[in-house]
């Protein structure tokens, strides 16, 4: 029998497997390790479409993904996440010393 699927033994396969340079994971089944869903970064990503980049991720992790219920995984490339990352960044503009302009808080 396989071992326990947990959320660190995907992000340590998927980062050994895929040469990721940044993976997240969770755990969407509340612990049973049935689904999970992540964000994966890796250079292989580099020119793919997300087709091919969802095919290598299922080739690379066919075993794991055969033995839980639900996987889903966005896929990155390491430019795609640091402006998807400074996309998504708070914006100070607007604020005085961290507070909202005609706040009191």
């Amino acid at each position: 029998m396989a071992a326990q699927i947990t959320d660190e033994t995907l992000r340590e396969t998927i980062t050994q497997r895929l040469g990721a340079i940044h993976v997240q994971v969770a755990d969407m089944s509340g612990g049973c390790g049935q689904a999970f869903t992540c964000v994966i970064v890796s250079p292989q990503f580099q020119g793919l479409n997300s087709l091919k980049r969802h095919r290598l991720v299922n080739s690379a992790m066919k075993e794991e993904i055969a033995s839980i219920h639900a996987w889903t995984a966005k896929c990155q490339t390491p430019e795609e996440w640091e402006r998807d990352k400074a996309a998504s960044a708070p914006s100070m503009e607007g604020t005085v010393e961290g507070r909202v302009e005609g706040t009191t808080q």
